[in-house]
């Protein structure tokens, strides 16, 4: 079975969409998926499965928590290419301003030149494949690109992670599951 990480858009924030990891980790381990963990409250999950566990994530958290919330899945051999390909590494210092966008799709070429139009004189981004790497120097809250990125305008379904999740969710991967 495949190491899957699998990131939940838009859940917890505030008192929006609110979900407990231990009371997620108990439901998706009761409709069969294996070696459940859970990296912060911010919808982030490695578990062990033999195919995308996309799907079952989404329904259980339908029947178990009554939202409907997007999932993006990557498994761990895909996260560890997104790592190396690292293509701002030269200029992000910062990994909490340094963001990866996870997309359940390539964008069209034309929401990928918009991405690049709407990047601030400082900002760096990046498309690669079903990723866009942005680098925010100065602020991501005030950022007309990060604003885009976590919008519904990219026309393909999209939830971001600063550089130290991403890394630490790919050591959490590698890590022995839990006994």
């Amino acid at each position: 079975m495949a190491e899957h990480i699998v990131l939940l858009r838009g859940i917890n924030l505030g008192s929006r969409n609110r979900i407990a990891m231990p009371k997620l980790r108990t439901a998706l381990e009761a409709a069969g998926l294996d070696d459940i963990r859970t990296y912060l409250q911010s919808g982030n999950v490695v578990l062990s499965s033999g195919t995308n566990p996309a799907d079952v994530v989404r329904a259980v958290i339908a029947s178990e928590f009554g939202l409907d919330i997007a999932v993006v899945t990557r498994t761990r051999a895909q996260v560890a290419k997104i790592v190396a390909h690292n293509p701002l590494a030269s200029v992000a210092k910062d990994p909490k301003r340094y963001q990866v966008s996870f997309c359940d799709a390539k964008p069209s070429g034309a929401v990928v030149r918009l991405i690049e139009e709407t990047a601030a004189p400082g900002e760096r981004v990046v498309v690669h494949g079903r990723e866009i790497y942005a680098w925010h120097p100065d602020t991501i809250a005030r950022s007309k690109l990060w604003a885009l990125l976590a919008g519904q305008k990219l026309g393909v379904t999209a939830t971001a992670r600063n550089w130290a999740t991403v890394q630490k969710l790919l050591e959490l991967a590698d890590a022995p599951a839990p006994s």
